[in-house]
């Protein structure tokens, strides 16, 4: 969940380090530091918080190296502090490192080291990293060019658990060193020049030509060349990958904040989603795909596997894939999938959502279904991430870096492909009318210019929030489909309003929750599906006689009914009613920070992509 940036070249590495942590701080932000070479030695630089902090440091200019990593945490192993922030070092201050992952063992590692005479100063599990690679490069005699290398490799076969690791050391003064293993790094190519990162995004503006790492493999970096060693230390070639992102898509282009940008940015991602995938008059275009009639007529079960925010728009995909295909469909979040021993065989398709394409849970759930012989399909935001290399087939959202921690437009492109995912099945099975699925196809294409109408009740979103900003307490109510719309609500305002709330199904009000309804308590409720109006009022009744204040989101004509304030959006086939009615949701939510002034794009706690367990 950390960041991490190398650099390579002839320019000063400090300015582009710095730049690239800016870009990388929604990875985490307890700490921050650099590390560059200097001359004949290495100079470390680091402080507890924010990027800005770092970047203030006195003395962080005159580190002149145009060789450096460096780093922004997530604190796991060892409290936000300086002395835990990376870079570390060995006792000899020869090797310095940045981390991305979780060493399990490195309890086991650090008792073997403090026997060989080693000291330690922090209490990361990365600290062992640099002091064990420091110790294998001592016992290695042949002293060459590749010592370093396998310094380093001894040292990688040594550790359990998840690393993406960049390495600096004055033993290779003009080399860096980067491995990975279920963590994401990415190599970028320039002239001259190479860099290393975490996350594209954070280089973009530098290079577009890039390299993915697999498991294992190694990678040395100079200015002019980068050579790549698989397990054993054998050179391999690897192809380079263009990236066709727009740098400026990284940038806030004159918003406030990342998160309103990628609000506003969704009718343009949606666009980019469907691209070319329902074209005029013919099925759905899944170049990537190719299934058959045979092939899903077999299929006899759909696991859809995600966490957070990517499982609820799974849910959404359930009910479009059950509508349209008639298989049943279970949505399950990927951090419990493998503990429940589920029942995968070779006609079992899984589906796997994740933003980054790194979330760990879900990486982990995907191999799992891979052993039992499940066929799986990954989706994915990100071009050459490791979900969409694990899977045996992949789609991607093409929605555009998406910078904020609290994901919106990742989320709509989600549930937009899934369904397109649905409408294709569909075709291929011949399960739905052929007008059915057509006029789907053509509601869908005019989904954007109706997001752009949801954008229009920003002000009136802004004055409700206005008036519950100093809530305790607020819960989301729906059935059916709308139940799903009122999940990813509650998460958005819980995860950057940090106010606790609550997502029900309404008609399970009276089993419970209707106890924690109270005088002046909100009440935020989604009414989209025709069939479902009239009960769903009927429980929004029962919490306004209770005293609680309403807000409704909705495509219906409704009475007023006493509701305190309803938030219209357009009309549109049930199906694809959460990619409107979550609009106003992510509005409310993100003024409800500001009106707390609230770090909206950091929220605490919390990092844009889970490459830990």
């Amino acid at each position: 969940m950390c960041g991490i940036i190398g650099y390579i070249g002839k320019k000063k590495a400090t300015p582009i380090l710095i730049n690239g942590l800016l870009r990388l701080e929604y990875r985490g932000y307890d700490s921050a530091g650099i590390a560059t070479v200097e001359s004949d030695k290495i100079a470390i630089m680091k402080d507890k918080g924010r990027v800005k902090n770092l970047e203030n440091l006195k003395g962080i200019n005159d580190l002149n190296g145009t060789i450096g990593i460096a780093h922004t945490r997530w604190a796991t192993h060892g409290k936000p502090s300086k002395e835990n922030a990376h870079p570390h070092y060995d006792n000899n201050n020869t090797f310095a490192v940045v981390h991305n992952g979780i060493i399990e063992n490195y309890h086991d590692l650090k008792e073997f080291l403090i026997k060989k005479g080693y000291t330690f100063y922090s209490q990361t599990d990365t600290e062992v990293i640099p002091n064990l690679i420091h110790y294998y490069y001592t016992k290695d005699d042949n002293h060459d060019n590749l010592q370093a290398l396998r310094a380093v490799h001894k040292a990688c076969m040594d550790l359990q658990g998840s690393f993406g690791l960049q390495i600096i050391s004055t033993f290779m003064p003009d080399n860096l060193i980067v491995v990975r293993k279920d963590s994401p790094l990415v190599i970028g190519k320039g002239n001259g020049e190479n860099y290393v990162s975490s996350d594209i995004p954070a280089i973009l503006s530098f290079t577009k030509d890039f390299y993915l790492l697999n498991d294992y493999e190694f990678a040395v970096l100079s200015r002019d060349k980068i050579d790549f060693y698989d397990i054993n230390l054998n050179k391999i070639e690897k192809g380079v990958k263009t990236i066709d992102w727009d740098a400026s898509s990284a940038d806030k282009n004159g918003y406030e904040d990342y998160m309103l940008k990628e609000i506003y940015e969704q009718p343009n991602a949606i666009r980019e989603t469907i691209g070319s995938r329902l074209p005029d008059n013919e099925p759905c275009n899944f170049d990537d795909l190719k299934f058959t009639k045979e092939f899903l007529s077999k299929i006899n079960k759909i696991y859809i596997v995600a966490c957070g925010t990517a499982m609820h728009a799974g849910l959404s995909g359930k009910i479009a894939i059950e509508k349209l295909c008639k298989i049943p469909v279970t949505v399950d979040i990927a951090s419990e999938f493998r503990y429940r021993n589920p029942i995968i065989d070779e006609n079992t398709l899984c589906i796997y959502i994740s933003q980054s394409g790194e979330t760990a849970d879900t990486i982990a759930a995907l191999k799992l279904a891979k052993s039992k012989g499940a066929t799986t399909l990954a989706v994915s935001n990100v071009i050459g991430s490791s979900i969409t290399r694990e899977a045996d087939y992949c789609i991607y959202t093409h929605a555009g870096p998406e910078i904020a921690v609290a994901s919106t437009k990742a989320y709509t492109s989600q549930v937009v492909l899934l369904d397109i995912l649905a409408i294709y099945f569909a075709e291929i099975l011949e399960s739905a009318s052929i007008f059915e699925l057509k006029e789907l196809k053509k509601e869908m294409l005019s989904l954007p210019a109706k997001i752009e109408n949801a954008l229009k009740s920003a002000n009136r979103i802004k004055e409700f929030a206005k008036n519950i900003y100093q809530e305790k307490d607020v819960f989301f109510l729906g059935r059916g489909i709308d139940y799903n719309t009122a999940l990813e609500g509650s998460l958005k305002l819980k995860e950057i309003s940090y106010i606790h709330s609550e997502a029900y199904a309404a008609g399970e009000l009276k089993h419970g929750p209707i106890a924690l309804i109270e005088n002046s308590i909100t009440v935020i409720s989604i009414i989209t599906d025709k069939a479902l109006v009239e009960k769903t009022i009927s429980n929004i009744q029962e919490v306004i006689t209770r005293g609680a204040k309403t807000l409704v989101i909705t495509n219906q004509e409704l009475p007023s009914n006493n509701i305190d304030t309803i938030i219209t959006v357009p009309d549109t086939n049930v199906l694809f009613s959460p990619i409107l009615a979550i609009v106003p949701l992510q509005l409310l939510s993100y003024f409800i920070s500001k009106e707390k002034g609230l770090d909206v794009d950091k929220p605490r706690n919390l990092a844009k992509s889970v490459t830990v367990e």
